[in-house]
């Protein structure tokens, strides 16, 4: 038996034909998230009943619950700071997993739960087995693809719903650009941008600010990796990009390298360090960073997945 939010009540399982009529996802390449240890996965909000919500899913289970071998499926309600203090919203919500086998759903139904500033998700920490959902014969996950979605029911409303697609990239491909940039102690802007660069068909650049900023001005280089034209994605994509920024030692080969994982989207546009490298040790002779006025910056990107509105 399954287990409700860290709860064991009863919960009620069925199959049947009919779709979500809220939400939908569609995982492709599901096993890359493990590969790339994406341990949990949000979903673009949806509204039912008159609020926001998101689906939040485990691949290999809620480790702060402490479960194992199993697939953890919730639903969170996705904006909250527009409501009064002491808000509470009460429902009842469906999640769905297709059987690709018979085109059928397998549903967990829990009882109705109270969401609140304090516990934004419930949902069901052992939804279904790892070895269940794997195994192709039962029709959960074909050609490394899977969906899941959701029913809310507030106050007995219903809303059309939307959907997203989030696919794993396989063999995803690294894009480097280098950036020479010369006569680093006459440079007086706040900032500087690198020419543009394509990455996983999107343009990049790198934002390079000589003098530091926010809480590295005076005292660090500061870093970013920045999508360019931002504005032209639209409502719902997002890239999960892995970057590396380093800066060549162009003495000794010591070279500096800072390397993250980052969601970027129309609102998210651009992430990197703000303290990079401190400007003592960039401009000691022997660092090599700064060689005849001028340093190497190069950006490595690699775009591991994105998730785009079905």
């Amino acid at each position: 038996m399954a287990s409700s939010g860290g709860d064991h009540d009863e919960i009620i399982k069925s199959i049947s034909d009919a779709p979500p009529t809220h939400y939908m996802v569609k995982i492709e390449s599901f096993s890359l998230l493990t590969k790339h240890a994406i341990e949990r996965y949000e979903t673009e909000s949806f509204e039912a009943g008159g609020y926001k919500w998101k689906l939040v899913l485990y691949p290999n289970g809620n480790k702060s619950k402490n479960t194992k071998d199993h697939v953890s499926v919730y639903l969170a309600l996705a904006d909250s700071s527009s409501l009064s203090p002491g808000w509470e919203v009460c429902a009842v919500f469906r999640l769905y997993l297709l059987d690709q086998n018979t085109d059928s759903y397998l549903i967990l139904q829990g009882k109705e739960r109270r969401f609140h500033a304090v516990k934004r998700e419930w949902g069901f920490d052992k939804f279904i087995p790892t070895g269940t959902f794997s195994d192709e014969s039962n029709g959960y996950l074909i050609e490394d693809t899977c969906m899941f979605g959701a029913d809310v029911f507030v106050s007995k409303e219903r809303r059309s719903g939307r959907g997203e697609c989030f696919s794993m990239i396989k063999d995803a491909n690294s894009t480097k650009h280098v950036w020479k940039i010369e006569n680093f102690s006459k440079l007086d802007k706040e900032s500087y941008d690198s020419n543009a660069f394509f990455a996983g068909d999107r343009k990049w650049k790198i934002r390079f600010y000589p003098t530091g900023t926010k809480q590295g001005i005076g005292t660090h280089l500061s870093i970013y990796l920045i999508l360019v034209d931002p504005e032209t994605i639209s409502d719902g994509t997002k890239m999960f990009a892995e970057f590396t920024i380093r800066i060549f030692d162009q003495l000794q080969g010591r070279h500096i390298a800072g390397k993250v994982t980052k969601w970027f989207s129309r609102s998210s546009s651009e992430n990197g360090w703000v303290k990079y490298v401190s400007m003592v040790y960039f401009t000691q002779p022997n660092s090599g960073l700064l060689l005849k006025d001028a340093c190497l910056v190069e950006a490595d990107v690699c775009i591991l997945g994105i998730t785009s509105a079905l």
